[in-house]
Order: structure tokens, then sequence, then C-alpha cells
């Protein structure tokens, strides 16, 4: 936890809190270490296993669209390659529960026209060497 603490510390990021379920696995000097950084550790409520759902659903998509995809060669790497994919997911993804928008990105408006859909061109641009893909109209 303390190297944690100090990789955060090196990148110039600053936690104020970390957020955790009530596991067992997490001895009380976690909570020590991380109070002597000036990090609050919340804790989530209990049996409210939709309180995890975000961060679940986050990693899992992460794991199955970029880590087990591609070869990550050192630190450096994966944590170039974890930008690239939070770029992704925030600003250009489209999520279901957002009607086909990305997070940080307005719901696009519907095209009903025939003739505007037959003369759309869309561009693909591959980030992290072909791993990732985003489309967008040509301007």
């Amino acid at each position: 936890m303390k190297n944690l603490v100090m990789d955060l510390e090196d990148t110039g990021c600053r936690a104020r809190y970390l957020i955790r379920d009530r596991d067992g696995k997490f001895p009380v000097l976690i909570n020590v270490i991380l109070a002597e950084a000036g990090i609050q550790t919340v804790l989530t409520e209990i049996r409210m296993p939709r309180m995890n759902s975000i961060m679940e659903r986050w990693v899992q998509s992460c794991r199955r669209e970029l880590l087990d995809r591609c070869l990550l060669w050192n630190e450096h790497h994966l944590r170039h390659a974890l930008r690239e994919y939070e770029r992704f997911y925030n600003q250009h993804r489209a999520h279901q529960a957002l009607d086909q928008a990305a997070p940080l990105r307005d719901v696009p408006d519907l095209i009903k026209d025939p003739g505007r859909i037959a003369a759309l061109d869309i561009r693909r641009r591959d980030r992290l060497g072909g791993v990732l893909h985003e489309h967008s109209h040509a301007a």
C-alpha cells in the first residue's frame, strides 16, 4: 500500500479517498497507512452489492477489450495502455445504458434521411496498435 501511495505521488496524482468494500482481507493497517498519507477510506454499505457494480463493470470491460488482447512489456507500457483505454472508454466507446453515447460525449443525433445515411463517410482510427478502434464521421 505504501508503494501505491508513493507511485501516485511520483506521477503527480493525489488520491483523497479510497472506496472499498468491507471484505475481511483488508487489514486495519491499510487504513492507518492511508490515513498517514492523507487518504480517507470510505467503506461501502453492508449488503449493498450494487455499489461496486460500476467499477466491476469497468474492470471487466478493460480486461476483455484491452488486457486479454495485448502483450504488455513493462509497467510503463501498462500505464500507457490503461490511459489510452480510459480515454477511449470515456470519450468514444458507445455505452448501451447511455443510448450509445460515451460518458463524456453527447448522444449523437439520429439520421433518418436515407440519402444522408448512404452518403456517410466513416473513418476508422486504430489505437494501441489496432487493439481499439474509433469510428467517426469524416469532416
